[in-house]
C-alpha cells in the first residue's frame, strides 16, 4: 500500500490505507494460525458427545478477531506471538461460550449463528449449556496449563483478566442488564454500559492479555485498554447498524432480531448516520492511543479500521 496523509496527530484517519502493510494477507495468515490452534485444542477425549458439541461451535468459522487482537498486541510490545496463542485460543473459547449461551431460548433465542443452526438447535438446550461451560473451563486450562515458556506472574495476571471478563464485571453482567432492559426505554448511558460489558470487555481482555503475555509495561497496558475500549464500543455500534441494514444470509445470524426483541440500539436511539459517525469517532480515538508505537502498530491500526468498515 502507498503512503497516505495522516491527521495532525500523526494517526491515520479511519479507512485510510497504512504504509506498506498488506492487511488482507496479515488477516488471512493470522486466521489460519488461529484455526489450526483451535483445532489442536480439542483433542480426542470423552465424552465424545460433549466434545462434538464443543467443536461444532468453536470451529464454526468466524472472523477470529479476538484471538488475532491478542496476538497482535503481544507482538506490538515485543513479545513472541506463539507464547500468546494458548491465551488467544482461550479468548475465542470464552467468546464461543458466550455465543452458545446467548442463543439459548432463555436468552436471545436465536436459531442461526455463523451461517448454520445454533448449538442448542443441533444438540439440545442441556448439551449447549454444558458445552459452553466446558469451553469456559477449558479456556482457563489453556492459559494456566498449556502456556509453555510464559512467566507465571504474567499468566496469573491473564487469568485475572479472563475471570473478570467472563463474570459479573463483564459478559454476564452485561447480558443481565441487556435482558432486563428488553421492552423498556433505555438511555445512552445504559446502552453503553451494556455494550461495554457484553462486547467491549472481551475485546479489551484480548488486547490486554496479549500485551501482558508480551511483557508490556503498565503504561503500555493502559494505552491498550484505551484502544480496546474504543474499538469494542465501535464494534457493537456497527453490529447494531448491520442488524438493521444487512440480511441474515450476509450476517450468518438472524437479522432484525434486536427490533423483534424491542431492544434499544444505537440506530434506534441516535439514528443510522449519527451511529456511523459515533463509530468512526471511537475508532479515531482508539487509534490515537497507539500513537507512541507509530508504524509498529499497523496491525492493530488496521484491525481498528476493519471493525468500523466490516459488513458482517
Amino acid at each position: 500500500m502507498t503512503a497516505t496523509a495522516t491527521s495532525p496527530e500523526g494517526v491515520p484517519s479511519p479507512g485510510e490505507p497504512l504504509r506498506d502493510f498488506d492487511f488482507k494477507a496479515y488477516l488471512n495468515q493470522a486466521r489460519q494460525r488461529v484455526e489450526a490452534a483451535l483445532d489442536a485444542s480439542m483433542g480426542p477425549e470423552r465424552p465424545e458427545s460433549l466434545r462434538e458439541a464443543m467443536r461444532y461451535s468453536l470451529l464454526a468459522g468466524g472472523k477470529r478477531l479476538r484471538p488475532i487482537l491478542c496476538l497482535a498486541a503481544c507482538e506490538l510490545v515485543g513479545g513472541d506471538a506463539s507464547h500468546a496463542m494458548p491465551t488467544a485460543v482461550a479468548l475465542e473459547m470464552i467468546h464461543t461460550m458466550s455465543l452458545i449461551h446467548d442463543d439459548l431460548p432463555a436468552m436471545d433465542n436465536d436459531d442461526l449463528r455463523r451461517g448454520r443452526p445454533t448449538n442448542h438447535k443441533v444438540y439440545g438446550d442441556a448439551m449447549a449449556i454444558l458445552a459452553g461451560d466446558a469451553l469456559l473451563s477449558r479456556a482457563f486450562e489453556m492459559v494456566a496449563v498449556r502456556s509453555a515458556g510464559v512467566p507465571a506472574e504474567r499468566l496469573v495476571k491473564v487469568v485475572g483478566e479472563l475471570a473478570l471478563v467472563s463474570g459479573a464485571p463483564g459478559l454476564v453482567g452485561g447480558q443481565v442488564v441487556d435482558l432486563e432492559c428488553e421492552g423498556k426505554q433505555v438511555d445512552l448511558e445504559t446502552l453503553e454500559y451494556i455494550h461495554l460489558h457484553k462486547t467491549a470487555a472481551l475485546l479489551k481482555a484480548c488486547v490486554v492479555s496479549g500485551a501482558l503475555i508480551g511483557g508490556a509495561s503498565d503504561a503500555q497496558v493502559q494505552a491498550m485498554r484505551t484502544y480496546a475500549n474504543g474499538i469494542g464500543l465501535a464494534f457493537q455500534i456497527v453490529d447494531d447498524i448491520l442488524d438493521v441494514t444487512a440480511s441474515s444470509e450476509v450476517l450468518g445470524k438472524t437479522a432484525g432480531k434486536d427490533l423483534l426483541a424491542d431492544k434499544t440500539t444505537y440506530p434506534k436511539l441516535l439514528g443510522l448516520e449519527p451511529s456511523r459517525t459515533r463509530a468512526l469517532e471511537l475508532v479515531r480515538e482508539a487509534k490515537a492511543a497507539l500513537h507512541p508505537w507509530k508504524d509498529k502498530a499497523q496491525p492493530l491500526l488496521a484491525l481498528a479500521d476493519y471493525v468500523a468498515s466490516r459488513d458482517r
